[in-house]
């Protein structure tokens, strides 16, 4: 396929993440393994994005069919390398795909800390002809080390493989970044050989050919060694996890929120927080969470898409899922929220009680012990210890509805669909099958009997 024609300068982005990951020991393509809850290829497609490049190519090898489908929502152009001969070769599959005129930026799919404004430097750097992205490291090994002469112009990257011994005590090395325009970029790479000790195409060699060329070699130096850090292991994905949520953590304590420990606080989304804050150990905050003025969050909770109203206190070993909290609640500690559930302000929810897709109206209690499914409940509503909302009949789901100022008091079963009117008392122990009247006591459960001549029953 022909280059395509561009009238004007363009950005293009080329993802390589056609890599196996052997280290990994894992039938997951590497590039899906997850950092902070997402797949690292997630993270430098955001990067990408922010650049607002007019096209963005992934080139994916290993596991293809199970990457793209992973992302099968993002916009991007995907290109096959169906044998893996070095990033080289990767390139090389993308190019006929970008405009002519358009300015390369070439990005791993294995580096998920890269920022954007580093990127854009690298972009800028390139209008002379071709810029790298580089770090410095007191021990660079594995990586590509960058080769200056005498006037510390680049001449070459040299792979840590094919090094010296000389050359392995240079500190600078190669970030695995780079951009170029995209006809000068298409030209070197047609020339790049498979004369290394990997027998592969080396993407590094257009350094060298692009110095022959007398092309400057611009340097765009990441300032932050974990931005531009690889994962090749689960030891170094681990040790990248911790840099970005440490970086989190800090990120939550400039701006006021009380972490009673900063290494460990998981925050694998976009979490949100008011005024004093107070987050104790162990917590991770999945998705979008909005943490209102002054809400207290208690030890090893999981909170995944909430939204909480200020002066709430979650207590611990609480799981709130897909939930919006009102303000001056109080919640667990042993709770969990399913997704779909509203609760109004001043709600308790206490002690190994469950809620599912239900509403609980203001001031209305759950303490202790119950499972409240399909609900709508309204105010100032006390539900008993042991109380069961019965709503799946082995085929559908059916609703219960608890008027404002009820009493459900405990062991009761309510087996929906069914209505507690407006002030009933249900009493305890009671299965509740039809709607009640207002403001009456309803008790059904079976007649208590006890049998005088009865006689316990004894082993033989």
């Amino acid at each position: 396929m022909p280059m395509l024609e561009s009238s004007a300068m363009s950005l293009a982005v080329v993802v390589l993440a056609a890599g196996q990951g052997k280290r990994m020991h894992s039938a997951l393509p590497k590039v899906l393994h997850r950092l902070a809850g997402r797949p690292l290829l997630a993270h430098v497609l955001d990067a990408a994005r922010a650049l607002k490049p007019q096209q963005i190519l992934v080139v994916h090898g290993h596991g293809g069919a199970e990457v793209r489908s992973s992302f099968g929502g993002e916009e991007v152009e995907w290109v096959e390398q169906d044998r893996q001969l070095g990033t080289g070769h990767a390139l090389a599959q993308a190019m006929p795909k970008v405009a002519r005129g358009a300015r390369v930026l070439v990005l791993n799919g294995d580096i998920p800390l890269v920022r954007a404004e580093t990127l854009q430097r690298l972009v800028d750097a390139s209008r002379g002809g071709l810029a790298i992205c580089t770090s410095d490291l007191t021990d660079a090994t594995g990586y590509g080390r960058v080769v200056r002469d005498a006037r510390k112009r680049v001449r070459r990257i040299v792979e840590h493989k094919d090094a010296t011994a000389r050359e392995l005590r240079i500190r600078e090395w190669y970030a695995g970044f780079l951009a170029a325009p995209a006809e000068r970029l298409g030209k070197w790479l047609a020339h790049v050989k498979p004369a290394n000790a990997q027998k592969e195409y080396y993407l590094t060699d257009v350094i060298a050919l692009a110095a022959k060329d007398g092309v400057t070699i611009a340097v765009v130096e990441a300032q932050d060694p974990w931005e531009v850090a690889g994962v090749n292991s689960r030891h170094e994905l681990a040790i990248l996890e911790r840099a970005y949520q440490n970086a989190q953590a800090k990120k939550l304590l400039e701006a006021g929120v009380a972490l009673a420990d900063l290494w460990r606080v998981d925050v694998r989304g976009d979490l949100a927080c008011g005024r004093d804050v107070q987050i104790d150990v162990n917590c991770v905050f999945e998705g979008a969470v909005r943490l209102g003025d002054r809400v207290r969050v208690g030890p090893n909770c999981v909170l995944r898409n909430v939204t909480v109203g200020a002066d709430t206190e979650i207590l611990a070993f609480t799981q709130l899922d897909e939930a919006t909290i009102g303000e001056r609640c109080r919640i667990g500690p042993f709770s969990r929220t399913r997704p779909g559930v509203t609760l109004g302000d001043q709600v308790h929810i206490g002690n190994f009680v469950e809620v599912k897709a239900s509403r609980i109206g203001t001031g209305s209690k759950a303490n202790h012990l119950s499972y409240i499914g399909d609900a709508e409940v309204g105010a100032r509503v006390n539900i008993g210890a042991g109380t069961i909302t019965c709503n799946y009949d082995g085929a559908a789901k059916h609703r219960t509805v608890i008027e404002d100022d009820s009493f459900i008091g405990s062991d009761a079963t309510l087996v929906a669909p069914v209505t507690i009117a407006r002030g009933s008392y249900i009493g305890a122990g009671s299965t509740i099958s039809k709607t009640t009247p207002p403001g009456q006591l309803t008790v059904a459960r079976a007649k208590q009997v006890s049998l005088p001549n009865w006689k316990a029953p004894k082993k033989k």
